[in-house]
């Protein structure tokens, strides 16, 4: 497979990826009312979430290409992993960084040992060790089994920060809350729901868009993953 030129599908990819996240920002910026309690640092929301959402899927793909490893031995699904794990740490980075430039204004500081922030911060820094322990090995093969391994273990944390926010008592809000009694939750007008909804689309866009580049350089880099493709 010659992964040099690059594919018609992947271009398009591009195009859609510049659209929706443009489209993101004016509906962000213009569509969305500004909230009664948060003001507009609330508006960070929409990129906060997305960007979380974001790294999650990223780390879910990881863990079923480092499955698709296991089971093939191709390296090809060492690279598709590695590529989504790379991606996702700087889509997690993000929302740890967003969260904190809202939370500084209404916590009146930037960081706080929340359920919610404190596993967040766990599954970013178990990720960030899986670049560390396979940076220790020296073939290809040896790389991919740990990878793979550690990949699929590492995705438990991904459900266990998902669900911090409501299997552990939080100041972190609810942004769409299902009982109305959860009192850091906030109604979101049907405009914020629009401009969230937009915003994961277009995250979960970029993130395809991402992994796929990155997992040509991956492909690129490695003549061997290519060849068995």
């Amino acid at each position: 497979m010659n992964v040099a030129k690059k594919p018609s599908l992947l271009v398009i990819l591009d195009i859609l990826t510049v659209l929706f996240m443009s489209a993101v920002l004016v509906l962000t910026w213009f569509f969305t009312p500004v909230e009664a309690v948060m003001g507009p640092v609330q508006k960070v929301f929409y990129f906060h979430i997305s960007a979380a959402w974001g790294g999650m899927l990223s780390f879910i793909l990881g863990a079923i290409a480092g499955a698709g490893y296991l089971r093939s031995r191709r390296l090809g699904w060492d690279s598709l992993s590695l590529a989504s794990i790379e991606v996702g740490l700087v889509f997690a980075l993000i929302a740890i960084l967003s969260g904190m430039i809202w939370a500084r204004p209404i916590w009146n500081t930037w960081w706080v040992w929340d359920p919610r922030l404190t596993t967040t911060a766990i599954m970013a820094l178990i990720y960030l060790a899986y670049f560390i322990l396979r940076g220790g090995l020296s073939t290809p093969e040896a790389r991919a089994r740990l990878g793979a391994v550690y990949a699929i273990l590492a995705v438990l944390t991904v459900p266990l920060t998902f669900f911090s926010i409501r299997l552990f008592r939080t100041i972190h809000p609810v942004v769409i809350a299902t009982g109305g009694g959860q009192g850091s939750a906030f109604n979101m007008t049907p405009r914020m729901l629009t401009a969230l909804f937009a915003s994961l689309l277009a995250f979960t866009i970029l993130l395809a868009d991402l992994v796929w580049h990155r997992f040509r350089l991956a492909q690129l880099q490695n003549p061997l993953s290519e060849e068995e493709n």
